[in-house]
């Protein structure tokens, strides 16, 4: 016999999950308040929370505490690969915030990029957010060239590094090798993306190469495990046969 608790549970977590989908409840805007909802619903507040609890799990809905309840869509992540699409994309358009640093590089690094201990390096670390929710992290590293003292133009002020990157944003890659792992995140990685640290993410390690092999561009993406899909598509291409005599 079914519990009629757990029966309007799921009743009510059904509803909500059809509205999501249908785009009635939009991601990113908060739902009506617990009590409002459990008003709505015709149940008590601990039921309406059972339900809600049921999409936190499943990455439907992100509850900030002392702000409340919010829609999400699952993002999908898009393998890159190949001439016309060799750079990853989403499934969905996210807010993006970038911060650029120089560093040293250092273990992985240096194997990751193939480059020598100490080399300069550029690290671009981008955080995407739905709303006010944090999808995803990447951190992307290229090498950097020490401007020459002689270059043309005004002298650096003295707090700027005198570092450039030495290559386009986006250069001509011919290979795209894609790593994907599930671990669970660092504590900095946890804070980042305001998840648990008992929740696993789906990290995802891409170096790009040119046609000498050299290393034009290495990413670490992390994506919450609750929140992110990966995708990967495999073309099969065909030679054409010579026509028969």
């Amino acid at each position: 016999m079914t519990h009629p608790v757990l029966s309007l549970r799921h009743a009510i977590a059904d509803d909500l999950r059809h509205q999501i989908s249908k785009g009635h409840l939009k991601a990113g805007e908060r739902l009506p308040s617990e009590t409002q909802l459990a008003t709505h619903y015709t149940v008590s507040t601990r039921t309406l929370r059972s339900a809600l609890a049921l999409l936190q799990g499943e990455g439907l809905v992100d509850k900030i505490h002392g702000s409340g309840n919010f829609p999400l869509r699952r993002i999908t992540y898009t393998g890159g690969g190949g001439e016309t699409a060799p750079w990853p994309t989403f499934s969905a358009p996210l807010r993006v915030t970038a911060r650029t640093t120089t560093l040293k590089a250092h273990d992985p690094l240096t194997a990751l990029l193939n480059v020598p201990p100490h080399s300069p390096l550029t690290e671009i670390l981008y955080t995407a957010h739905e709303g006010t929710t944090p999808h995803r992290l990447a951190r992307i590293y290229t090498r950097c060239t020490p401007v020459p003292a002689n270059a043309p133009g005004p002298s650096p002020a003295p707090e700027q590094i005198a570092v450039r990157p030495d290559l386009d944003p986006r250069p001509p890659v011919t290979e795209v090798q894609e790593r994907l792992s599930a671990r669970l995140p660092t504590q900095e990685e946890a804070t980042a993306l305001r998840i648990s640290t008992s929740l696993a993410v789906l990290s995802l390690t891409r170096v790009a190469t040119d046609a000498t092999g050299r290393v034009v561009e290495a990413a670490l993406l992390v994506l919450s495990g609750d929140r992110a899909d990966a995708l990967f598509t495999t073309r099969r291409t065909t030679e054409e046969r010579p026509p028969e005599a």
